[in-house]
């Protein structure tokens, strides 16, 4: 699958490469015939710029030369010198023209290094990102690997202590097969469904071990009256909680009578939980749960059921201890309400409480003597205003104008 999925990355990869390098090529050739076209037109410019010269040092020279028939004056060694620095001038000229196509040229060469450098550093890249991309496609594959394996544990290791047992049962047979060949044969009929009970009983006491270290896992002997694996629950303190028994089974079938039996084994020994872990769980349950007090689970669920038996015990355990020396408790409390500590603080208690209570006696005392205070002023003010309003109404007549204090409908003066 990671070759394929390599392949494919890889594929696609190298047509994007393709692709890419055929883009540049393009691109590429498309700047070089702008190259070529430039370089053509600056010769065709030269050639050009050459023929005009010709022409006008044509001209100049006819021009001399009629000049010299003109005037015989003037030196020969003068016109030589004219016509050298005539000469001179155009071939600097013509220099110039050609270091200057020379530099194009050159900037054009670093350019095409500097493409070809991008292209290494591009596929560089591209083998950069297709490494990182391998390392993902087989950390995840490893990871789906990881999940199916750690699917498949739980199983393996019953199988794997189950062929333990085996080879050490057939270890010990080897051992006695000359006094008790007899024996021997009867085990091996009849064994298989006891060898693959003792390999769950072994595998459900390291399971619990493993997983609560702090508690004690006790093994039933052989042949001794009870279940199968006692866990005294221990809390954090290393205080004895409570017990939980374990009885288990790998038969084909459920058999009613386990529940009653482990009962009778919760009582003697004194456990406060019992869990039956069955490969074949009863025609009435689908998964765990409990039935006429006895939890019933299979071994996949047993380490989740566990963990909450367990805390539910502890809980149970520390209520219960709470409740203890209860009555010296009360005792306590008595004696503290009734000391001179507690007195003291509730008398400062009160204290602040009546004083906090005068302050407020006294703000609202105040407050109603300003409140007396205005109500008279503006009962006054009322009482002036309802003599002006009889007299305008006495002149003007009682709809001429309207000058009420209050609402319409409201008597001026308070009742």
């Amino acid at each position: 699958m990671e070759e394929a999925v390599a392949e494919e990355y890889k594929k696609d990869l190298r047509d994007r490469m393709q692709n890419f390098m055929r883009d540049k090529e393009k691109e590429f050739q498309k700047k070089n015939d702008d190259f070529a076209r430039r370089e053509k037109e600056l010769i065709q410019q030269s050639q050009q710029q050459e023929t005009l010269f010709a022409a006008k040092l044509e001209d100049e020279r006819r021009r001399i030369q009629a000049a010299t028939e003109q005037s015989l004056r003037k030196s020969i060694s003068n016109d030589f010198e004219h016509k050298l620095r005539l000469l001179e001038d155009a071939h600097k000229e013509s220099e110039e023209k050609l270091r200057t196509s020379r530099q194009r040229e050159l900037e054009f060469l670093k350019k095409e290094q500097e493409l070809q450098t991008k292209e290494a550093e591009l596929e560089l890249s591209v083998q950069r990102l297709l490494q990182e991309e391998r390392g993902k496609l087989s950390e995840e594959i490893r990871h789906l690997e990881g999940q199916k394996t750690a699917a498949k544990e739980t199983e393996f290791q019953l199988r794997l202590k189950e062929l333990e047992k085996q080879l050490e049962d057939q270890k010990k047979l080897a051992i006695e097969m000359e006094r008790r060949a007899e024996e021997m044969k009867r085990k091996a009929e009849q064994g298989s469904m006891q060898l693959q009970g003792e390999v769950q009983e072994l595998a459900l006491e390291e399971l619990l071990r493993a997983t609560f270290p702090f508690d004690k896992i006790s093994e039933v002997g052989k042949g001794v009256r009870g279940a199968d694996c006692i866990q005294t629950v221990r809390n954090t303190h290393g205080q004895e909680c409570g017990k939980i028994i374990y009885e288990s089974k790998r038969t084909q079938s459920f058999s009613p009578d386990w529940v009653d039996k482990l009962k009778a084994d919760m009582r003697s020994q004194g456990a406060v939980i019992a869990v039956i872990v069955t490969h074949a769980m009863p025609k009435d349950m689908e998964q765990f749960g409990e039935k006429n007090g006895v939890w019933i689970c299979s071994f996949a669920e047993v380490k989740a059921l566990s963990h909450v038996l367990r805390d539910g015990i502890i809980r149970v355990f520390n209520a219960a201890k709470s409740q203890e020396n209860k009555g010296d408790k009360m005792h306590l409390l008595y004696d503290y309400l009734t000391s001179n500590e507690f007195g003291e603080q509730w008398k400062a208690i009160r204290e602040g409480f009546l004083s906090m209570k005068q302050s407020i006696q006294r703000e609202r005392d105040t407050m109603e003597r300003l409140w007396k205070a205005r109500e008279k002023q503006l009962e006054k003010v009322l009482l002036n205003a309802a003599h002006i309003r009889g007299s305008i109404e006495g002149i003007a007549g009682k709809d001429a104008i309207d000058i009420d204090l209050l609402d319409s409908g409201e008597d001026l003066l308070p009742e």
